[in-house]
Formats: C-alpha cells, structure tokens, sequence
C-alpha cells in the first residue's frame, strides 16, 4: 500500500556499468523462474538490506531512507497514499476534514487502537507527540514540519528557549478527535499527514526519549524486537495491529553489509531477500544472473549536485555560475554510458510521477552546451579558487558517477573537480546538518508525499528540515506561502510551478537525473516485491514462501 517515503535523503548510489563483470554463473535456474510457485508462510522471516540510521528511532529524528525505511514498519500514521495514483488513503484515522478555507482540520480517529505495549491509541497521542517534536529544546531534525501550525513560533522560536511547551492550534475534542489549526490555509495539509514526522508516540517516549529511539514502541503493522548496531534490526508482525496494511509476513530481518558486493553475493545465493541497489560490478549481467528476480522500474526521486552556500565559494556566487557548471555536464552521455540506461536525465526540480511536475520546466539550464557554459561561469566572475568538490558518501557506488561530472565539467570550462569522500551515510549526513561540507554535495531527493510543494518548500525553503545548503530566496518563500494558502489543490500545485521557475534562476541545485530501481529479490520470496512510489518494497505485503 506504500506510495510515498518518509525520509527524504537517499543513500542509493546512481548505479554504475563499467567494464567489469559479476562474478559467478548465471543464477536464472536456481528458482528465479519458481517465484510464483509454492505456499505463503504467514510467519515467514523477510530479510532485508538496510545501512545504519543517522539517529535514534524516534518519528521526527529521521531525515534519511535508512532510519525511515525502519520507522514505516514499526509506526503506523493518519493517512497513506495509494501506489500509482497519490490517492489518501486513511490509516488510523477515520477522517480528516478541512473547515471552508483549509485553515482548520479536524480529526477523527479509528476506535480501538493500540501501541504495541497495549497503551491505547488516542488523540492526545498524536498532539502530545507533534508538541514535543516541535519543540527547539528536544532538537528533532524534522521539527519544521510542524511550522504551519499555529503557535508553533511560541515552540520553536528562531532564537532562544521556547515560550510555551505546547503549540496554540492543536486542541484535543475527546480520545478519538483533535483539531489542528493552521497558521493559515493549507490546501494539500492531508497529504503532508502522510509522513512519519506526523505519527503518535506512547506516554512512556516521554519519559526516557533517548531510550525509546534505541527500543521503540509503536503502532504500526511490525513491533520492534532489537538492534544491533552496524549489524541488525528486527522487527516481528503484529498481530493487534488495526490497520488496511497487515503484514503478510511474520517480520523483516534488516542486515547491515559493508559493501554492496557482499549483499549482491547473498541475494545470488538466497540467504537475503532483498537487496537496495545492484553493485556496479553486477549491473550489466544482474538481470542474467538473476532472471525473473531482477527488478528495474522508475520511481518519484531527482539526484543532484548541491553547492553549500554557506561556503566562501559560494555564499555570493552569481548563479550564472551554477548555471555554466549544470550546462557543463553530458547527463545524456553519461546516463546512456556510465549509467547505463538506469537513469534518465532530469528536466524539473520535480520528479517524474507527482503531482504537479511539468516536463521541460528546465530547459537549457539541463542542455550540454560547454561554449555557453564557460560563457555564462565568466560572466558571473568565475568560480572562486578555479575548483568545485563534490562531496559523496563512499559506502554506496558514488565515485564512477562523480568522476564522470567532474570530467565533463574540467573538460567544457577547464574548472577542477574533484569528488570528496565521506566513509558512509551517516558521515555524509552529520556533516551536511554540521554545515561543515567544503563545496558542493550530492543530493538524492525522494517524495514525501506527491505534490510538488515537497520538492520545493520542503527542500528549498529557508526554514525548511531538507534545506541544508543554506539557500534562501524571499520571493520564493513569498509565492510558496501563496501557493500553500490557494483555496484549491489545483491552484497550489500551479503556483508552485510559478516558484519552479525562480528556482530556475537561482539554480540552488544541479538536477541531474531521476531514479530507478535496480535492485533483485531471493527465490524466498513468493511472487514479485511489490514497490511504492517511493522505491521502497511495500514490505507488508511480501510473501516468504513455505520451507
């Protein structure tokens, strides 16, 4: 049923086809061909490849896919999207209703549901959570997603300790329903519901938080049963669980490898089921190897080159110079060569799939013209030092891709690149939050929720969780805020096309390309994984056959 992911920052590395080969035979006749044969075992253990998360397991602490991917499962929200469509689709609630101008929303819970300790769900879970996830003092990374409610300033001020410990707009009816309301209209506000920011938490998080994120307790379709650090986390179904999305299996082992090509060597031989990306020494024979296992199918995400602005270098750039730099790069090229066809060169901030995004909305800002390029970096005064970086996280198969961008770039305007390696995720994270990346970083943006206001204002608004690049443009914060007040979906979704289109200008990022997934599942698993708009399997409905 997953359609939409919760954490923004992918870890995935652009899969890369070099000269190399996988190693081994061909694995299509060793039950690739059998995956629609046999019986589903409703207790059956899924086993799955995840790296570590940035942070404790607490809701609004996780900005990233790996901690997310583990808090889809544990947690369960308001609303989901269905896969395909971005249709809502109510989860533990019952309904949420907008007042006349979308400035107060009401909810209304299902009756009868439970934390995974037996605590009942109720609405002074949700608001009790939201309150403290907002608040300055508990320095939650998604705090700002609370930023439309009203009072949360009181909260969470710019400067200084909070005013008050709870948030004026959030007003609990009775167990069942609370109100939320606005600092102004919001006319998509349900579909922002979706994300694992918005979910409740159990009294006893509030008494030992920091304990909680190292043993959660929630109420979605899997309980968490521990975490091993660098190693393991298990979660176990749930059988008390109330929700539409029932696990079909009996629970997710996620294992942690050191390297792609330890992963890839267990899915070959069955002993894990489902792997996030293909190594690069695999991708041009993974769908031999595999057979019917390999998986390839496009999802709502956008890969791009950011520069920190926070930086000497580009603190006052004229973005004629990231302009010249984005003109400077083959994506054709290097999508159909290094890539190897498992991308396809981006044409909007907005990712291909959600709602709102426009085909062509960059045009020669996304075109390979190198004499423009160098024409356009010298009349913005040139790139400070002659020399970009970009920083990567080194536990994914990030360098090929990167040594290719700075090829094409030294090669068009003769600017030094150089690619800057973090050991993994977790470092590449800290030290975007840290402001502490030395030029320019690599951006992996995936949906939220599908409308483009999340590709956006969620990643380009000054006060934004996902802005880490420390851009801010007032005019367009100004036309977001327009947009996010429009009476009508409709009219907020073309306003944010208008906004696009001072993004264009400024170029606060380099969109290069959009995502696949190129990734593979065990003989283990009975008939295809199925996957959300999101990339991510849509883990409760895996079926692990029967020994």
């Amino acid at each position: 049923m997953r359609g939409a992911k919760s954490a923004k920052w992918v870890a995935l590395a652009a899969v890369v086809a070099l000269a190399a080969t996988a190693c081994g035979g061909n694995d299509s006749d060793s039950g690739s061909n059998d995956m629609n044969k046999g019986t589903a075992d409703p207790n059956g253990i899924l086993t799955a490849q995840l790296s570590e998360p940035q942070n404790p397991l607490q809701p609004a602490n996780a900005k990233e896919s790996q901690g997310s991917r583990v808090l889809r499962t544990i947690f369960a929200g308001l609303v989901d999207y269905e896969p395909g469509t971005g249709k809502l689709v109510y989860v533990n609630a019952e309904s949420v209703t907008p007042n006349k101008d979308s400035s107060v929303w009401t909810v209304k819970l299902k009756p009868g549901w439970k934390f995974h300790n037996g605590e009942a769900v109720t609405a002074k879970s949700y608001v009790d959570s939201w309150n403290w996830s907002a608040n300055v003092a508990n320095n939650q990374t998604n705090s700002s997603w609370f930023q439309d409610i009203k009072g949360y300033e009181d909260v969470h001020p710019e400067k200084g300790k909070p005013k008050a410990d709870k948030m004026s707009g959030l007003k609990v009816v009775n167990d069942n329903e609370f109100k939320i309301e606005l600092n102004s209209s919001v006319s998509y506000f349900a579909y922002k519901l979706g994300y694992d920011v918005w979910t409740p938490l159990p009294s006893g998080f509030f008494k030992d938080p920091k304990g909680f994120g190292e043993k959660p307790v929630g109420n979605g379709p899997y309980k968490f049963v521990s975490w091993d650090h660098k190693k393991m986390i298990k979660v176990r179904k749930y059988d008390g669980y109330k929700g539409p999305n029932k696990a079909k299996n009996g629970g997710i082992d996620f294992k942690n490898y050191t390297t792609a090509d330890a992963a890839y060597s267990d899915l070959r031989s069955n002993n894990l089921d489902w792997i996030e990306q293909v190594p690069t020494t695999a991708l041009t024979n993974y769908k031999s190897d595999l057979g019917k296992r390999a998986i390839d199918e496009e999802y709502s995400a956008v890969q791009s080159v950011v520069p920190a602005f926070y930086t000497k270098q580009f603190k006052d750039i004229d973005p004629k110079v990231i302009q010249g730099l984005s003109m400077a790069i083959d994506r054709d090229t290097i999508t159909k060569t290094v890539l190897h066809g498992s991308r396809t060169p981006a044409d909007s901030y907005v990712a291909r799939g959600v709602i709102g995004y426009k085909a062509g909305a960059l045009k020669e800002q996304v075109t390979y013209d190198p004499a423009k390029a160098k024409a356009l970096i010298k009349e913005g005064g040139g790139v400070p030092g002659n020399k970009i970086s970009i920083q990567y996280n080194a536990d994914q198969d990030h360098k090929p891709w990167v040594d290719a961008v700075c090829n094409s770039i030294r090669k068009a305007t003769g600017v030094d690149c150089t690619g800057d390696s973090k050991p993994d995720f977790q470092a590449d994270l800290n030290a975007r939050d840290k402001h502490q990346v030395k030029s320019m970083y690599r951006g992996g943006w995936v949906l939220d929720y599908p409308v483009n206001s999340n590709f956006m204002r969620d990643l380009y608004g000054s006060k934004a969780a996902g802005n880490t690049s420390g851009y801010a443009n007032k005019q367009f914060d100004e036309l977001a805020n327009k947009a996010d007040k429009a009476p009508t979906l409709d009219e907020t979704v073309k306003l944010y096309q208008q906004a696009e289109q001072i993004l264009a200008k400024d170029m606060p990022a380099i969109p290069l390309w959009f995502y696949k997934v190129n990734s593979g599942q065990s003989n283990k698993v009975l008939g295809k994984i199925p996957y959300g708009q999101d990339g991510d399997p849509i883990f409760t409905n895996v079926q692990v056959k029967k020994k």
